[in-house]
C-alpha cells in the first residue's frame, strides 16, 4: 500500500515542487502579504522588517555551510571512508540498504542534528557505490531520520528550558531534561519512530521499472592516491607533520572542553570537532583541500537561501503574524488537546520560521499562558512545540539543503517520499503527545 501511495506522491512532487530557491521566494511573498492583510501592517513597515532582518542569520548560515563542508571532509578522509565502506557492506540488498541508512541517520540525528544530516547523506552515497538501489529513496531515507532531532540530545527547546536564566524562567522555572528529553512520553515517541520510519522507507521501495539508479562513478572516489612530489612547496602541501602540528592541538582543546571543563555540544563545537578530526585523518593539507573543493560545490543553496529565511522570520515575528497564527490554532484547545494543537501550530509556523530556538521564542509567549490556564503539563507543551518544529522539516526543504548538496540531488527528488513520512510520523507524534 505504501509503495502504491508513494508513487503518485513522488510524481506529484517531482512535477510541482519548485527548486528550494523558488520555494523561499514564494514564502517571502506569502509572509509579506499575510502581514499586511492579517496584521494590518503597512507595506513600508513589512519592507523594513524584511530588510532589517535579512542578514540576521549570517552566523547561522556560516555554521550550516561548515556543517556540510567539515562533515564532508571528515567522512571523505581515508579512515572514515573505510569505516563507511565496511558499514555499508552489512547491507546485501536494496531493502537492507534503506533500513540501514535510516537507522544510522536516526541514531546520529538523535545525538546531534548537524551530525545526523551529514552522516546520513554521506552514508547514503557510500551505500549507492556498493548496492543497486533507488538513489532518491536512499537519500530521502537518510534525511527522514532528521525527524527525531528535536526529541534528542541537541534539541533546542528542551535545552533552552533546562538552562538557568532562560527568557521564560520567571514563568515556568528551569525544567530539567528528565521531564522533556528523557520523559516517558518522549522516549516512547522516539522508540516508535525508530521502528516506523525505517519500515515505512523500506515499504516505499519502488519496483525495478520505477526505480532511479545512479552510476557509482558519478559519486566520486572515496580515496585519492598520494601525489608525486616534484616541488619544495609540495612537501609542505603534503606534510603530515604540518597537518598534525595544528590538528592535534585542536583535538586537545576539545579534550579540555569536554573532559576538564565539562562542556557540552553546540553547533560551533560540532564544526570544530569535524574540522580538526578531518585535518588529522586526512594526514596532509593537500588531501584536506582536495576534499574541501569537492564539498563546497554543495553549499550554494545555503549561501543564497538562508538570508531570505532570515527575512521571512523577521516578518513573521516583528509583524506579530507568528503569534497570531499560534494563538488562533490553540484558541479552541482543551486540557486534553492543547499538546496536539501546539504540535500542529508549531509545524505550520516552522514552514516560515525553520529554527527551533527562534520558534520557541516566538511561540512560548502564546503556548505557556494557555498551558497554565488549562492546567496542562508545561514540559509536554514545550516538547509539542519541539516536535512540531522537527516534524514539518519533512516538508520544508530548508534543512534538506546540506543533504541535497552532499548527495547531488534536488528537493523534488526526495520530497515525495518525505511527504508519506510526514503523514505517518505526524500521527505517531500526535498520539504520543496527546494520549501517552
Amino acid at each position: 500500500m505504501l509503495k502504491a501511495l508513494s508513487r503518485p506522491a513522488v510524481k506529484l512532487v517531482e512535477r510541482y515542487l519548485p527548486d528550494p530557491y523558488i520555494f523561499v521566494l514564494l514564502l517571502t511573498i506569502i509572509a509579506a502579504a499575510a502581514a499586511i492583510a492579517v496584521e494590518r501592517q503597512t507595506p513600508l513597515a513589512v519592507l523594513r522588517f524584511w530588510g532589517d532582518g535579512f542578514w540576521n542569520l549570517l552566523t547561522f548560515s556560516m555554521q550550516m555551510l561548515l556543517v556540510l563542508v567539515t562533515g564532508f571532509m571528515l567522512a571523505s578522509s581515508p579512515p572514515v571512508s573505510r569505516l563507511l565502506q565496511k558499514l555499508a557492506g552489512l547491507a546485501n540488498n536494496a531493502g537492507a540498504a534503506i533500513l540501514l541508512v535510516t537507522l544510522v541517520s536516526l541514531a546520529a540525528s538523535w545525538i546531534n542534528w548537524g551530525f545526523g544530516l551529514v552522516v546520513g547523506a554521506l552514508f547514503a552515497k557510500e551505500l549507492a557505490r556498493q548496492i543497486r538501489v533507488d538513489y532518491r529513496l536512499l537519500v530521502a531515507s537518510a534525511y527522514s531520520g532528521f525527524v527525531v532531532w528535536h526529541g534528542g540530545l541537541a534539541g533546542s527547546v528542551p535545552l533552552v528550558v533546562a538552562t538557568e536564566g532562560h527568557f521564560a524562567v520567571e514563568q515556568i522555572g528551569v525544567i530539567g531534561t528528565g521531564e522533556t528529553i528523557f520523559s516517558l512520553f518522549n522516549i516512547a515517541i522516539v522508540l516508535c519512530l525508530f521502528v516506523a520510519v525505517p519500515l515505512v522507507n523500506r515499504l516505499m521501495l519502488p519496483d525495478e521499472k520505477d526505480s532511479v539508479y545512479i552510476d557509482p562513478a558519478l559519486l566520486g572516489e572515496t580515496e585519492t592516491k598520494r601525489p608525486r612530489i616534484t616541488r619544495p612547496a609540495e612537501r609542505l602541501e603534503n606534510s603530515t607533520t604540518l597537518a598534525w602540528l595544528v590538528g592535534i592541538p585542536g583535538l586537545l582543546f576539545l579534550f579540555d572542553h569536554f573532559v576538564l571543563q565539562g562542556g557540552g555540544l553546540n553547533l560551533n563545537v560540532v564544526n570544530f570537532l569535524f574540522l580538526f578530526l578531518a585535518i588529522v585523518l586526512h594526514r596532509t593539507p593537500q588531501s584536506l583541500l582536495n576534499s574541501l573543493h569537492e564539498a563546497i560545490k554543495g553549499g550554494a543553496g545555503i549561501v543564497i537561501q538562508f538570508p531570505f529565511y532570515a527575512g521571512i522570520m523577521a516578518i513573521m515575528v516583528q509583524s506579530g503574524l507568528a503569534e497570531t497564527l499560534s494563538g488562533a490554532l490553540i484558541s479552541f484547545a482543551t486540557e486534553t488537546t492543547l499538546p496536539f494543537w501546539s504540535f500542529i501550530s508549531a509545524g505550520i509556523v516552522n514552514i516560515f520560521v525553520p529554527s527551533g530556538g527562534g520558534q520557541w521564542a516566538v511561540q512560548a509567549p502564546v503556548m505557556l499562558p494557555a498551558a497554565q490556564a488549562l492546567g496542562v503539563d508545561i514540559p509536554r507543551v514545550a516538547m509539542a512545540v519541539a516536535w512540531g518544529d522537527a516534524w514539518t522539516n519533512l516538508l520544508q526543504p530548508f534543512w534538506a539543503l546540506p543533504v541535497l548538496g552532499i548527495a547531488g540531488l534536488k528537493a523534488k527528488d526526495i520530497m515525495g517520499f518525505c511527504l508519506i513520512q510526514l503523514f505517518i510520523t505526524g500521527i505517531i507524534i500526535a498520539v504520543g503527545l496527546t494520549w501517552f
